[in-house]
């Protein structure tokens, strides 16, 4: 009994054994195909959100934002926000050419600022502007440059080229479009204009409102 107990013994353990030996691989094989079913979801979870920001409205907002924030002029939002005004009911306007380089607008000098369109409809433009007439609030009255040719119209008064324009294109001021200019508002000094050509626009306006 004792030798066969060690056979039966003996013939059991190598079954067993040849079990463990064969099953190995599937097992093994199972955990190698679990981490790449684990993995590919995982991956296609992190890319996930990226998809979503560059679709969605939470990744857009700041660019928005930022774009915004880089886009907003001088002039163009606020208490400072530069409007036009009727020249016929802003009351008494004395025009005098006063130019000084002080980073304020003066009359006789031209500054950039926002400018709305002549539409009225919240858009608008960064450009220049002649200063005629300070106010007693302390705003300024101005009138707006084009370098698009207005030769021989009779609402607009040529005043040459200058510092306001990069490839000195000549200029015409427009009679029509008067102005309201903050010292908030105003983006920079870009030239003064000759007395000469300030005195034309000045008479001009006398003639068109009564200003003095």
């Amino acid at each position: 009994m004792g030798l066969l107990g060690n056979l039966i013994k003996t013939v059991s353990d190598a079954v067993t054994g040849g079990r463990r030996r064969g099953g190995a691989p599937p097992r093994e094989a199972g955990r190698k195909g679990g981490r790449r079913s684990a993995t590919t979801p995982a991956a296609r979870s992190s890319s996930s959100p990226s998809v979503g920001a560059a679709h969605g409205h939470p990744a857009r907002e700041p660019a928005r934002s930022s774009r915004t924030v880089a886009q907003v002029l001088p002039g163009e939002f606020g208490p400072d926000a530069t409007v036009e005004v009727d020249p016929h009911r802003v009351g008494p306007v004395r025009m005098s050419y006063s130019p000084q380089a002080d980073g304020a607008p003066d009359p006789g000098e031209v500054v950039w600022t926002w400018v709305p369109f002549a539409e009225n409809d919240g858009r608008g433009k960064d450009r220049p502007v002649l200063v005629v007439a300070v106010e007693s609030a302390g705003t300024y009255l101005a009138v707006q440059l084009t370098s698009k040719d207005h030769d021989g119209e009779g609402d607009f008064v040529p005043v040459g080229s200058g510092g306001w324009d990069g490839k000195h294109r000549p200029s015409w001021v427009n009679l029509d479009r008067v102005i309201r200019v903050h010292e908030g508002g105003m983006r920079r000094e870009a030239a003064t204009l000759p007395r000469e050509r300030f005195e034309q626009v000045r008479g001009r306006l006398q003639q068109r409102y009564g200003w003095r």
